[in-house]
């Protein structure tokens, strides 16, 4: 009998190089899947997130784990400078071939290279869950962000309405391996809702955001709970 052996989440140690890695294999159809399996309700949490991060013209903007540049569009169309950062060399590549106007920066999100309080406003689709340290992640956009600059985090979550977890639940650790597996990689498709683990609860989250000093943090529900803006300003 053949068995498939599911192997376990990525440890800290290695994490990073995996999923730099699983993002380069992606990279060709990763906004195909997103349009797919989101129904593209994804084009309008990335809308609303823009309009929450309230760029205005001249902002400099990071968008961390930018992938191949969604909310760097939208906010360099807002009139931001936006440096759209990713350590996939194939997320950035595909950024490069939509002719989108952000200047790409292969780099860590714990490590950008850019100078102190530089950065107006710091955006990240749907990456939290893939940094290996959020606490060093927010340490470093405390760091690169000015003082009154914003953030703003796109994030899946999990309804509260039973029925809706459940259905959501059904779609999300079902379906989407599945047509992962039929239509990229099947190993990028089982992480990316096991992923969902290394999202801290809500409390911790915000206690977490206070600590680095950010404020009027707030938290927007999509879609009935299935994914999920964080704002907040420094």
């Amino acid at each position: 009998m053949d068995v498939t052996v599911r192997k376990p989440l990525p440890d800290p140690q290695n994490k990073a190089q995996f999923v730099e890695a699983m993002f380069d294999r992606i990279a060709p159809r990763y906004d195909l899947l997103n349009r797919l399996l989101t129904l593209r309700l994804d084009q309008g949490w990335r809308r609303r997130a823009i309009a929450l991060a309230q760029i205005d013209p001249g902002d400099i903007v990071l968008d961390l784990g930018c992938g191949t540049g969604d909310l760097c569009e939208l906010a360099a169309a807002a009139g931001g400078r936006v440096v759209g950062v990713d350590p996939s060399a194939g997320m950035l590549a595909g950024m490069r071939e939509r002719g989108i106007e952000a200047q790409p920066l292969r780099a860590d999100a714990s490590r950008i290279p850019v100078a102190d309080a530089s950065a107006s406003v710091v955006l990240s689709g749907f990456a939290l869950r893939n940094f290996v340290s959020i606490e060093a992640v927010f340490a470093e956009i405390t760091r690169v962000v000015q003082p009154g600059g914003r953030i703003v985090l796109l994030e899946v979550d999990q309804p509260s309405f039973a029925p809706l977890r459940y259905l959501h639940g059904l779609h999300f650790n079902t379906i989407v391996p599945v047509v992962g597996r039929l239509l990229s990689d099947a190993e990028a498709y089982r992480y990316l809702p096991e992923s969902t683990v290394y999202l801290p609860p809500e409390n911790e989250m915000r206690a977490l955001m206070t600590s680095f000093g950010w404020t009027d943090i707030r938290k927007q529900p999509l879609f009935g709970g299935v994914a999920q803006i964080l704002s907040a300003r420094r």
